[in-house]
């Protein structure tokens, strides 16, 4: 089957694809409609080393890391993801979903906290609070383990809380499989019922033209064209022969 005959089948059929694409179209903006739109705001934190660690580089923490940091931020994330702190951060006022986690590509102890909801004020204002909650967890784990405050890790702020960005690729993507799938069962319901609209074997169908017609079959006693032109022939010989002398 190619296009023309595609083409054909669908404007014949028109009765049964436009309803299946007035359908995809309802369902379509239906989806729309009902999947709100998602905003993000990230902030970027890093775990410095305590202020007696850098008395040798003149106090400047960005001069002194270890691995041990590395390790440090990457429990603190695992804390700030658990239930626990869900619940802190909720009772806090944090709302829509949050992610803690070590920066993709980072070179040393820095952190993502990234927050999604639908509201983008709540979500700018939850990031800040999950930033300043970030940095209250890791001082109550060293307090918890009797570490002097002049050698305690802290925190820095490197990229504070950003404006909350529109997250549409979700929503895109259900769009497209909802448009994508309603298309292709109109499509197949299409074509089932042109299926089913045509006779086995094409009987019906009309004969090309300048075929000749085919004469009805004639009963036991009819004769054939070429039997009849026989006996015509015998008669005339026999009509001569009884007149001559």
């Amino acid at each position: 089957m190619d296009l023309a005959e595609i083409w054909r089948v669908m404007r014949r059929r028109w009765y049964v694809l436009l309803p299946g694409l007035l359908l995809t179209a309802a369902l379509t903006t239906a989806v729309h409609l009902l999947i709100p739109v998602e905003y993000q705001s990230q902030s970027t934190v890093t775990l410095l080393n305590s202020s007696k660690a850098t008395e040798a580089f003149d106090g400047n923490p960005f001069l002194s890391t270890q691995a041990s940091l590395t390790g440090m931020a990457d429990g603190l994330a695992r804390n700030l993801n658990s239930d626990g702190a869900k619940a802190d951060l909720k009772a806090l006022g944090v709302t829509g979903k949050h992610e803690v986690k070590i920066a993709d590509n980072a070179q040393g102890p820095f952190m993502w906290l990234t927050v999604t909801g639908t509201d983008p004020a709540a979500v700018l204002k939850s990031d800040e609070l999950l930033a300043s909650y970030a940095d209250k967890r890791l001082k109550e784990f060293q307090t918890q383990q009797s570490v002097a405050p002049a050698a305690m890790i802290r925190m820095a702020t490197i990229v504070p809380p950003q404006k909350p960005q529109a997250q549409t690729k979700t929503r895109l993507q259900y769009i497209v499989m909802v448009g994508a799938l309603g298309f292709v069962l109109s499509l197949v319901a299409t074509f089932f019922v042109e299926a089913r609209r045509r006779t086995p074997g094409g009987k019906d169908r009309p004969a090309p033209a300048g075929t000749p017609a085919v004469p009805a079959t004639a009963g036991p006693g009819a004769a054939t064209p070429d039997a009849t032109d026989e006996t015509m022939a015998l008669r005339t010989v026999g009509s001569g022969g009884a007149g001559s002398p």
